[in-house]
């Protein structure tokens, strides 16, 4: 039986030259869904600032754009902590550096790189922003520890991939209130919930290892834990809505993401390691519905 992995070595990564494949792989570009997922809170939060519509549209394309090598530099970063537990566990032992296709000095200089491009886009934005990017580099560092000291690294993920909302908040609007706060709490517990379905995917291994998430916390009350986290999101964010004040045309398009929330919690089965991942990527849908439920509701 194949080892379960999610890289996808084989998709248009293999039309990439050779000696580039393992940096993309490390910084997980056969994987998109993870870059969306960081950008998400981030396009919400713009969104729900009300800034011109022109302002909104440059901000939203540097947040994407930002997403993305920012996800790319915290994979080299977990992956530079993790490299020798990775190499314990299916799903990761083949990543670049826990194979040796790659080795610490090449992660170390393709990590400057990411950051530099990412401060570039950083200098872009309003200085309250910029403050919160160079903080968000504490949470990027730490996470990877979180697995080893506590059974919770999913909230410390929820933490860091939810900093987009305060920080995207901030770069339309120049300041931090209410309003962003209830998003950024939004996006915290909803991370916290589909990144515990991710987990699943490693229960075993972890266990063998020593690694601590929620998934193994919980393990067979996981369904019951994701309906409570889901349900916190869905009301975290109707309360956000109504301090921005959006109009009731918002409540078709989050009907439908909370669908799709329901939809995961109910049909979960964390013995499928595949089903796992495949209900874990439909939080870009979940994501982009509450995107699209901001902005029918400013209109």
């Amino acid at each position: 039986m194949t080892p379960h992995t999610d890289i996808d070595a084989a998709g248009w990564v293999a039309r990439l030259p050779q000696g580039v494949r393992p940096y993309a792989l490390l910084a997980r570009l056969d994987r998109p869904i993870g870059g969306w997922l960081l950008f998400l809170p981030g396009l919400w939060s713009i969104l729900l600032a009300r800034a011109p519509w022109g302002e909104t549209a440059w901000l939203v394309a540097l947040f994407l754009v930002g997403a993305f090598l920012m996800r790319g530099a915290g994979c080299v970063v977990n992956d530079m902590w993790d490299r020798d537990l990775d190499r314990q566990v299916s799903r990761t032992a083949a990543r670049p550096l826990a194979s040796g296709a790659l080795r610490m000095r090449q992660a170390a200089v393709f990590l400057v790189v990411l950051l530099a491009l990412s401060l570039i886009i950083l200098l872009q934005l309003r200085p309250l922003a910029q403050i919160l990017g160079v903080a968000s580099l504490g949470l990027v560092a730490l996470y990877p520890l979180a697995k080893r000291v506590t059974w919770w690294p999913q909230l410390m993920l929820g933490f860091t991939f939810g900093w987009g909302a305060p920080m995207g908040y901030a770069a339309a609007a120049g300041r931090f209130d209410m309003t962003a706060a209830v998003l950024y709490a939004a996006a915290i517990v909803w991370i916290l919930g589909y990144d515990t379905i991710y987990a699943h995917q490693d229960r075993e291994d972890d266990a063998l290892v020593g690694v601590r998430s929620t998934a193994r916390l919980f393990a067979g009350h996981s369904q019951a834990f994701l309906a409570a986290c889901y349900g916190v999101t869905a009301a975290l964010l109707a309360v956000a809505g109504v301090l921005a004040g959006l109009s009731a045309l918002a409540l078709l398009p989050f009907a439908g993401a909370i669908l799709i929330l329901g939809r995961q919690t109910v049909t979960l089965d964390i013995h499928d390691p595949a089903r796992c991942l495949m209900l874990f990527r439909l939080n870009r849908e979940v994501g982009l519905l509450v995107a699209l439920a901001i902005i029918v509701g400013r209109l």
